[in-house]
């Protein structure tokens, strides 16, 4: 006869990073038997076997052969992502963590119905799929429930919530919320979705080109010059503060560029999307006080990391040649 699965025999393996995070946040890093090969945070998974790995060579790719790849490859019914089967069979894990969101983000439902087929026995799934704030607490929730960890969970869910509501008090005091611009990809131009409007709205400004709750899509880059930001934000999904910053100087040969405001105010900042926007985890709460100190730092101060973000400051002196408005599509 199985023993029963408890605490101290649980095998957990996370397809989200951002799953991962919360694992650990609850004190379960010991029980993560395996995760994907973006899982980068906190510092004690270090050296946990990688079940899966993505198959597009991104690193050597510019954003807009990343899209063109990753829309033909989601066309032609193809997987962003390869599952080591052997590594899952091995590990034999009696909760995966994963998400049946975005196609791009992780492995899904289709994928991971397959592999279910592959393991010995029958693991318990949890799907992470949040759309909101509220909805990424109800993961963290949920993660507690299914581990025992419910109290721990429920602590952290108090803690964030606290925090937020703290920056939502101060901000019902400011006499304006200045026009912001999330932008969740450069080439093509991508607004935000999900929870990053809502976390604009908390930190105290307006983004109306986000999609609160929906999916991020393809703008024209026409309608951020109508919307006319005083603040854009360059967190392109999957970078880090490097490459977030990297990627943004392509942004200074878009037609219009020195016509925003936030370009002439110089409040354009490339930020880690991957730490505190892209991933619906713990950090989240972090990334609205990182909002509302870079949308009001007279008000709010940021003491976190100093590489969550980075002011752009070279920008082009003589207007650069316009862009087809196709390509910027």
């Amino acid at each position: 006869m199985t023993p029963p699965v408890t605490i101290t025999t649980l095998r957990i393996v996370s397809l989200l990073p951002s799953a991962t995070e919360m694992v650990c946040a609850l004190g379960l890093g010991d029980r993560l038997m395996g995760v994907t090969h973006e899982c980068d945070h906190p510092p004690e998974i270090k050296g946990k076997p990688i079940v899966v790995r993505g198959v597009l060579p991104t690193e050597t790719m510019s954003q807009r052969e990343i899209d063109s790849a990753v829309a033909e490859r989601l066309r032609n019914g193809l997987s962003l992502y390869q599952v080591d089967e052997a590594l899952m069979r091995k590990i034999a894990p009696d909760l995966i963590l994963t998400q049946d969101l975005c196609q791009v983000c992780a492995p899904s439902g289709n994928e991971v119905s397959q592999l279910l087929k592959q393991l010995p026995g029958k693991p318990q799934i949890l799907w992470m799929t949040p759309k909101s704030l509220g909805g990424i607490e109800d993961n963290l929730r949920e993660l507690g429930e299914a581990t025992g960890r419910l109290r721990q969970a429920e602590a952290l869910i108090a803690t964030g919530r606290a925090k937020l509501d703290e920056i939502a008090a101060v901000v019902r005091g400011l006499s304006r919320r200045p026009r912001v611009f999330c932008m969740e990809w450069i080439d093509p131009v991508y607004c935000s979705g999900h929870w990053v409007p809502e976390m604009v709205r908390i930190a105290g400004g307006i983004d109306e080109l986000g999609r609160e709750g929906a999916d991020s899509v393809r703008i024209p880059w026409e309608q951020v010059l109508n919307w006319a930001p005083e603040i854009l934000l360059v967190m392109p999904c999957g970078c880090d503060l490097e490459k977030s910053a990297n990627h943004a100087r392509s942004l200074f040969s878009y037609s219009g560029w020195l016509d925003l405001p936030a370009v002439r105010e110089n409040r354009v900042y490339a930020v880690d999307a991957n730490s505190y926007f892209a991933r619906p985890g713990p950090r989240v709460v972090e990334g609205t006080q990182l909002l509302a100190h870079l949308l009001h730092p007279s008000v709010f101060d940021w003491r976190g990391s100093e590489h969550a973000f980075r002011r752009l400051e070279s920008f082009p002196i003589t207007e650069p040649v316009a862009r087809p408005l196709a390509a910027q599509r």
